[in-house]
C-alpha cells in the first residue's frame, strides 16, 4: 500500500470553535428527533474511508490550521489521528497526555467514524473531539466504568469494555483537568477535554491574573507542573537554583495562592497549574 496515504495533509480553513457547543450536560435538553443511521452490521470496521480534520486555533480571532488525515486501516487511522493531536497540542505547549487524547479518540469507532473533528485551542491544552454519529444518550453513565455498547467487530481495536472514558476523567482530576460530553448540532457527539478551562462553568470569565514572575519563580513552576508535589531538595536538583533562592520563591509563590504546602513539600494550586500553563 501506498504509505502516502497515511500521511497528514495540510489545509486551510474556518470551524467556529465554541458557538455550536453550548449546551450543559447537567440540565434537561428536548429531545432532538431521531436521525437514520446506518446499519451497523454493514460496517466495514477494519478499513476507514472518512477523512478526520484537526483544526488548531492559536488564536480564536483567525482562521485554524486544518490538518486533513485520510482513511485506512482502523488501527492506524485511530493512530494518525490520537499522534497528530498530540503533537500539534504539545508543540503549543500543551501537556495533555497521549494516554487521554488516545483513549477519545478510539471513541469515535462508536461513531463509525462519522466526520470526526478534533479541534485544539488554549495553546494546546484544550482539545475538542466531535462526530456525528448516533450520539450518547447517557453521558454520565459514559463516565463511570462497565458501561459500554462496543459491538464485537469495534473489540478488534478497541477494549470495549466501558472503561475509555472514566480513565481519561480519572487521568485529568490529577491535573484539575476536566471532561464534558454535549450533543453536537443535529446528531452526534462533542467530547471536551481541558487543563485549563471550568468546562462546567464555560460562561464565566477567568479572574486568574498572571503575577509578576521573576526567573526563578518560573523555573519553580516550571519544574512542579509534571510532578505533585516537590521540596526543596527536588527543586534544586531540577533547576540547579540555590535553596535560599527557591525558599524565597516557594514563600512569594504561596502568598500568592500559586503554591500551597503540602508537609515539608509544595504543590501547585488550581491557579497556579493554569498560570503555570500559561507560561
Amino acid at each position: 500500500m501506498d504509505e502516502s496515504q497515511d500521511r497528514p495533509i495540510s489545509t486551510n480553513g474556518g470551524i467556529d470553535p465554541y458557538g455550536p457547543f453550548n449546551r450543559s450536560t447537567s440540565s434537561v435538553a428536548p429531545e432532538r428527533a431521531a436521525v437514520p443511521q446506518a446499519d451497523p452490521s454493514n460496517f466495514n470496521y477494519d478499513y476507514i474511508d472518512t477523512i478526520a480534520c484537526v483544526a488548531i486555533y492559536d488564536t480564536l480571532t483567525s482562521t485554524p490550521q486544518i490538518i486533513q488525515i485520510p482513511g485506512g486501516p482502523t488501527h492506524q487511522f485511530i493512530e494518525n489521528i490520537a499522534s497528530t493531536t498530540y503533537r500539534e497540542a504539545q508543540q503549543r505547549g500543551g501537556m495533555i497526555p497521549y494516554t487521554v487524547i488516545r483513549e477519545v479518540t478510539e471513541n469515535f469507532i462508536h461513531a463509525n467514524f462519522s466526520e470526526p473533528v478534533v479541534s485544539v485551542f488554549d495553546k494546546g491544552n484544550t482539545i475538542r473531539f466531535a462526530d456525528q454519529g448516533p450520539g450518547i444518550q447517557d453521558k454520565d453513565r459514559a463516565q463511570e466504568p462497565g458501561f459500554t455498547s462496543a459491538s464485537e467487530p469495534m473489540k478488534k481495536y478497541i477494549r470495549g469494555v466501558g472503561s475509555g472514558l472514566p480513565l481519561v476523567k480519572e487521568v485529568l482530576s490529577f491535573s484539575h483537568g476536566t471532561i464534558k460530553i454535549e450533543d453536537n448540532i443535529g446528531q452526534g457527539s462533542v467530547v471536551t477535554i481541558s487543563l485549563l478551562r471550568d468546562l462546567d462553568n464555560s460562561e464565566q470569565p477567568q479572574t486568574t491574573e498572571l503575577p509578576s514572575l521573576t526567573d526563578n519563580d518560573k523555573k519553580v513552576l516550571l519544574a512542579l507542573m509534571p510532578h505533585n508535589q516537590l521540596g526543596v531538595t527536588d527543586i534544586h536538583n531540577e533547576t540547579g537554583m540555590p535553596n535560599a533562592s527557591i525558599h524565597a520563591s516557594f514563600k512569594k509563590l504561596e502568598g500568592a495562592g500559586i503554591l500551597e504546602k503540602i508537609g515539608k513539600k509544595r504543590q501547585l494550586t488550581n491557579d497556579g497549574r493554569q498560570i503555570t500553563l500559561s507560561l
